[in-house]
């Protein structure tokens, strides 16, 4: 974080802003069954266009097959919990919990045969509170960057 930045209130973050990837196993888990799970939009796109302008969708030459591969492993290398693989979808679902107080976060990738290759959307929400001090664009970063690493 750049020294003097303050993180917008907002808690959903996504590379794709006017078609964020959907919650689909969250919608059916006992604990966010009940919850609103779609992109708040307006206002929460706008601040994160301006504070992140550098979550974008990830572009790869690569196969999907190897890039979901790659996706997977990002994820469980940072610790992630999986909770839902549909790979004909080109969906995963996984948990993150925040280091300090261990809050429950939802990420949602969506990779989809962009050719002449692969494109990657990752979505990350915070399950409590308004805003997330950055949390979950720093989350998008490093999964990009390991799924990267993953396939090189």
């Amino acid at each position: 974080m750049q020294p003097g930045f303050l993180p917008p209130l907002i808690n959903d973050i996504t590379t794709d802003p006017d078609d964020p990837p959907r919650f689909v196993h969250a919608l059916r888990d006992g604990v966010t069954r009940n919850r609103d799970m779609s992109y708040p939009g307006g206002r929460t796109r706008a601040r994160q266009l301006a504070a992140y302008p550098d979550i974008k969708p990830w572009r790869s030459p690569d196969e999907p097959d190897a890039v979901f591969d790659a996706v997977e492993a990002a994820l469980r290398a940072l610790g992630l919990e999986i909770c839902d693989l549909d790979r004909p979808a080109g969906r995963i679902e996984a948990r993150a919990r925040t280091r300090l107080l261990r809050f429950v976060d939802d990420v949602v990738v969506r990779v989809t045969p962009e050719p002449p290759g692969t494109r990657v959307d990752i979505r990350s929400r915070s399950r409590v509170g308004l805003g997330d001090l950055g949390t979950n664009a720093r989350r998008i970063r490093r999964i990009l960057a390991a799924a990267r690493q993953a396939l090189s």
